[in-house]
């Protein structure tokens, strides 16, 4: 399995790119983060998932290991394939996503083209869950003596992407000291810390 490339920019199309590595190109399709940041420096680094299929091999590329954790999250729901967990990655960021689903926020999330209000009322529900039994052992209180809801909500989004435990407190203990206060600061923030 093929799970980090870097290289130079061949092409890019549509949201797929040509990287060339040591002579071989790699056609790999891409988050609009990913593809933006690729088109812009004409090459770099790419995490990747590889899908294997009965009609081919396809590459799909993220600009770090946090939207692929969270992309991976994202095709473990039942009817949600790789193409429309890159279209859901490449209308938002891992932040706010993780905040729509921790908040279970439906209408926000279905908002994205292509995705049904059926399918983002799936997305929440079998990642809430998998973020609730991972989040079980772990409180707010561990990083902050009197958590607020946007201290648990934070800790619980990070926790269900897919970080330890002890990831997630030092990273929220930093987005707090540098004045983080909504989830979505407390997740962006921490999100940059553990890049």
């Amino acid at each position: 399995m093929i799970g980090y490339i870097k290289g130079n920019l061949i092409s890019a199309e549509d949201g797929v790119v040509i990287l060339e590595s040591n002579g071989v190109g790699y056609e790999i399709y891409c988050s609009a983060s990913v593809y933006a940041k690729l088109k812009k420096e004409g090459g770099g680094e790419v995490y990747v998932y590889t899908a294997v299929r009965e009609d081919g091999i396809f590459l799909y590329g993220f600009i770090n290991k946090a939207e692929k954790k969270m992309f991976l999250n994202l095709i473990s729901v039942s009817g949600v394939g790789p193409k429309m967990g890159i279209a859901v990655l490449s209308e938002m960021e891992v932040d706010e996503l993780a905040v729509k689903i921790a908040t279970e926020d439906v209408k926000g999330l279905s908002a994205v083209k292509g995705l049904g209000k059926k399918t983002a009322e799936r997305i929440i529900l079998e990642l809430k869950e998998k973020i609730g039994s991972v989040g079980a052992s772990a409180k707010a209180t561990d990083f902050a003596p009197n958590p607020s809801e946007e201290d648990d909500a934070a800790l619980t989004a990070l926790l269900g992407l897919g970080f330890s435990k002890a990831e997630c407190i030092t990273a929220l203990k930093q987005a707090t000291a540098l004045g983080a206060t909504t989830v979505q600061q407390k997740i962006a923030y921490s999100l940059k810390n553990m890049r």
